[in-house]
């Protein structure tokens, strides 16, 4: 038997609606898939640094923030990434752009004033 075309249309409006229900269930599984890899990267970056450096497991979070931009987010700090990043970029361009998108942006004052202030051991000897 032959569909009328309201049928028809309420039809194809349900087929709609379970087609927008599946996109949002996609995207929350691909936004999901997202915080997991990001948390997944973080522990092994952290845990890298631990271990190279375990000393920095007692010191507070505003601790550890200095020792960060004193040390890491320094001038010499951001060469050394540019170049991995440039050696990247050769094998996967979408990765600069990627970076870029989450509107990293590294204060170049500040930077340069860090590197100057901490001189060519980076700050170490602060303690």
């Amino acid at each position: 038997m032959a569909k009328t075309k309201i049928e028809k249309i309420a039809s194809i409006e349900e087929e709609i609606k379970q087609l927008e229900n599946k996109k949002k269930r996609l995207i929350q599984e691909q936004k999901e898939q997202e915080r997991k890899d990001r948390t997944n990267r973080l522990c092994k970056r952290m845990g890298f640094i631990e271990k190279l450096l375990p000393d920095t497991i007692p010191l507070t979070e505003e601790q550890f923030k200095t020792f960060v931009e004193q040390t890491i987010a320094t001038e010499h700090s951001r060469r050394v990434l540019d170049g991995l990043t440039a050696q990247d970029a050769a094998t996967a361009p979408a990765q600069g752009a990627e970076t870029a998108a989450r509107g990293y942006v590294q204060p170049a004052d500040k930077t340069a004033h860090t590197a100057q202030e901490d001189g060519a051991d980076g700050g170490a000897a602060q303690g």
